[in-house]
C-alpha cells in the first residue's frame, strides 16, 4: 500500500512531537475502533486523525506506541494480528511483519501483546509518565487510570504541530478543494423547480464516491425554510418553484477535508430580496477574506463580516440603531439574531480542526500564519418560525451562507475553492444553460 506522505515526513512530525516531551514518557496514541450500527452491521470505518497525522495507519485498532526509556526513542505499531477466519470475512488484515516493513515506524506487534508490554514500560526504572490520548480507546483509558500512573495529554503538544500545513499536506487539501468544487458545480446544473434536497446530496456524494473519495461530513442540503436551520440534515424535501436552496457539502482525500458552503436559487433566478440577503453576505464574507493576513489575530476576520453585516443590516431596514449599538459589546450584539455562528474555522485532518480559535471568537486566538488553512462562512438566516425576532416579511424563509477554504500565505490568503462559483451572475448563468 501506498501512504500518502514520505517516511522522512512521518518521521519529521514524530520527531517534532517526541522532542517536546520529558525523558522517561511512553506516548501512547490508539485509533479508533469498528463501531457497531446493528446487527452484523458496522459504520463506516474513519481512522483517528492524531493516528493518521503521526503514521499513515488507516485501518481498525491499532495502537502507535513511543518511549525513550532506555536514552533514545523507538516506535512500535500494535495492530491486529494475521487472522484468516477473519480475513475470509472481512478483508486482508495487514499484520505486525507488513507495518514493521511499510510504516514509519521501528517495529510492529501483534495488539494482543499490548496490555503485557504496558505493564514493563510502566515498571522500568526510567519511566516518568504516560501521555495519550483519552476517549478514543475505552480499554487503554482504564489501563492507564488502574494503574495510576502520571498521565499528559498528547494533543497539547500535537495540536499546535497540525495547525500549520506542510507542502505536501496542502497539495492533498487543493485536491480536495477542487473535487469538492466540482460537486457542487454538478448540484447546480441540476437546478430545477421541484428537485428534491435528497437528489441534489445524491449528486454531490456519488461525485464524491466516483473519484475515490467519500463525505467528510454529513452534507447540508435545505430548501427554502430549511436553510435557516444551521446544522440541518434531514434532506428529504422537495425545493419549490422561486425557493433557495443552501449545500454545506465537503469531501475528504487521504483524511484532509474540504469544506464548501454554496446557496443558489433553484429556479436559477434570485428574487430581488434574495438577491440584498446574498449580496450582503458576499460582501461579508470577501472582507473576511481580505481580513486573513499573516500577523493578524485570528478574531480579525469575524469582526470583518460582522461589521458589514451588521450595517447591511441596518440599511435594509432590519435593525433600527447605530452600527455600534447593532454589533454590541465584543461583537454580541443583536445582528447576531441573523447571523448566530462564528465566520470560519481551522480545516485539515479534522473539519474543524486542532490548534484553536475554532469559531473566531472563543477561546486563546491565534495569529494568522502562512500555512494555516481555514474556513470563511458568514451567513444570514430568517426563519419563518422564529417569533423571538423580528423577522421582515420579505426576507422570510431566507437562509443564506456562502463558504470557501482559505489558504494563508506571507503573499495574502488564497481561496482554494475559487473554481465553485459564488457571483450572482455565475449562478444564475450556470443554472440557467447548465453548463
Amino acid at each position: 500500500m501506498n501512504l500518502p506522505f514520505t517516511h522522512d515526513e512521518y518521521f519529521d512530525r514524530q520527531s517534532s512531537f517526541l522532542d517536546q516531551l520529558p525523558d522517561g514518557s511512553v506516548v501512547i496514541i490508539p485509533t479508533n475502533m469498528k463501531k457497531r450500527r446493528s446487527n452484523d452491521t458496522n459504520f463506516p470505518f474513519r481512522a483517528n486523525s492524531y493516528m493518521l497525522y503521526l503514521s499513515g495507519w488507516d485501518h481498525p485498532g491499532g495502537i502507535w506506541v513511543a518511549h525513550n526509556l532506555d536514552s533514545s526513542w523507538e516506535t512500535s505499531l500494535y495492530v491486529r494480528p494475521n487472522d484468516t477466519k477473519s480475513e475470509i470475512w472481512e478483508g486482508r488484515i495487514l499484520g505486525p511483519d507488513f507495518v514493521t516493513q511499510n510504516f514509519p515506524v521501528d517495529n510492529g506487534y501483534s495488539i494482543n501483546s499490548f496490555d503485557d508490554d504496558f505493564i514493563q514500560y510502566i515498571q522500568h526504572q526510567n519511566f516518568s509518565s504516560i501521555i495519550s490520548i483519552d476517549g478514543v480507546d475505552a480499554h487503554i483509558d482504564q489501563l492507564i487510570y488502574d494503574h495510576n500512573v502520571p498521565n499528559l495529554d498528547a494533543r497539547k503538544f500535537l495540536d499546535k504541530l497540525r495547525l500549520k500545513k506542510s507542502e505536501n499536506e496542502i497539495e492533498i487539501m487543493i485536491k480536495s478543494a477542487e473535487l469538492a468544487s466540482q460537486a457542487h458545480i454538478l448540484a447546480m446544473k441540476s437546478g430545477n423547480s421541484g428537485v428534491s434536497e435528497c437528489h441534489l446530496q445524491s449528486i454531490i456524494e456519488g461525485y464524491f464516491i466516483s473519484n475515490r473519495s467519500r463525505w467528510a461530513y454529513p452534507s447540508i442540503v435545505g430548501g427554502g425554510d430549511n436553510a435557516t436551520i444551521l446544522h440541518y440534515s434531514i434532506n428529504q424535501d422537495d425545493i419549490q418553484d422561486g425557493e433557495l436552496v443552501l449545500i454545506d457539502a465537503g469531501c475528504e482525500i487521504e483524511g484532509y477535508a474540504s469544506d464548501i458552503t454554496r446557496t443558489w436559487p433553484v429556479n436559477g433566478k434570485f428574487t430581488d430580496p434574495q438577491r440584498e440577503i446574498y449580496e450582503l453576505v458576499l460582501n461579508a464574507e470577501k472582507a473576511a477574506i481580505q481580513a486573513c493576513q499573516v500577523g493578524a489575530p485570528w478574531r480579525s476576520f469575524h469582526e470583518a463580516a460582522s461589521k458589514v453585516l451588521a450595517q447591511g443590516l441596518i440599511d435594509l431596514g432590519i435593525l433600527d440603531c447605530t452600527l455600534q449599538e447593532a454589533l454590541g459589546d465584543d461583537f454580541n450584539g443583536p445582528y447576531r439574531n441573523y447571523f448566530m455562528h462564528g465566520t470560519g474555522h481551522l480545516l485539515g485532518l479534522d473539519v474543524h480542526d486542532v490548534g484553536g480559535g475554532r469559531q473566531g471568537d472563543d477561546g486563546p486566538s491565534p495569529v494568522f500564519t502562512s500555512g494555516m488553512i481555514l474556513t470563511v462562512e458568514p451567513g444570514l438566516y430568517f426563519a419563518s418560525w422564529r417569533t423571538d425576532v423580528s423577522i421582515p416579511s420579505k426576507y422570510s424563509g431566507i437562509g443564506v451562507r456562502i463558504e470557501d477554504n482559505i489558504l494563508i500565505t506571507d503573499n495574502g490568503p488564497i481561496v482554494l475553492t475559487s473554481s465553485c462559483p459564488k457571483e450572482i451572475d455565475e449562478i444564475e448563468a450556470l443554472i440557467g444553460t447548465g453548463e
